[in-house]
């Protein structure tokens, strides 16, 4: 077992911690906004409409 004193148990507790979330950040696919412009009839005008899609 590694000697450890204070700043390394500090530091091995935060690395620990950043790679046990990592892993969900990186795995979700990330979002795309898609905008699509339409022909609103009671506005009598164009309307965007922005999706998002995953």
């Amino acid at each position: 077992m590694a000697n450890l004193n204070r700043r390394g148990f500090l530091a091995a507790a935060a690395s620990a911690s950043v790679i046990k979330g990592f892993p969900k950040i990186a795995s979700a696919p990330p979002a795309r906004r898609v905008l699509t412009i339409v022909y609103d009839k009671s506005l009598g005008m164009m309307r965007a409409i922005d999706r998002v899609v995953r």
